[in-house]
C-alpha cells in the first residue's frame, strides 16, 4: 500500500501549519486516501521521520512525498533528499520518494489569473 506525506516548510505561526494539515485533510478526502499524514521541515509537528512512522503503521511499503512547495530550492535540492536518506536507513525496506513540487503545474496559472481578476475586480 501507498501512503502520501504532504511535505510543507512549517511555522512558527501555528494557523499557518494548520492550513497545510487542511489541505492534507482534504486531499485526503477528494482522492480518497486512507493513509495521508502531513509532515513539516522545521516549525511545525510532525516531520517526515514521525510521519512516516505514523504510515508504517498503516501497512504502508511505498511513501510518496508531496513537497508544498512552488519551486525547486535548496530545501527539496538538500534538506528533502537528505531526510528521505535518513527513513531509507531506518527503514531499509520502504520505498520513498519524491513527487516535483508545485511550480510548472497548468493550475497555477489558472490560481494566479483568478487572483489577478479577484485583485483588479471593482
Amino acid at each position: 500500500m501507498t501512503g502520501l506525506i504532504v511535505f510543507a516548510h512549517g511555522s512558527s505561526v501555528e494557523s499557518a501549519n494548520d492550513a497545510v494539515r487542511n489541505i492534507t485533510a482534504s486531499l485526503a478526502a477528494k482522492g480518497g486516501y486512507s493513509a495521508i499524514e502531513t509532515a513539516f521541515l522545521e516549525g511545525g509537528k510532525p516531520d517526515l521521520s514521525e510521519a512516516t512512522a505514523k504510515l508504517l503503521e498503516k501497512g504502508v511499503d511505498k511513501v510518496v512525498v508531496l513537497p508544498y512547495f512552488l519551486t525547486v530550492g535548496l530545501h527539496l535540492k538538500r534538506d528533502l533528499p537528505n531526510l528521505m536518506a535518513a527513513v531509507r536507513e531506518s527503514h531499509p525496506t520502504l520505498h520513498i520518494e519524491s513527487a516535483p513540487p508545485l511550480d510548472g503545474h497548468p493550475a497555477l496559472i489558472e490560481i494566479l489569473h483568478t487572483r489577478a481578476q479577484e485583485a483588479t475586480a471593482g
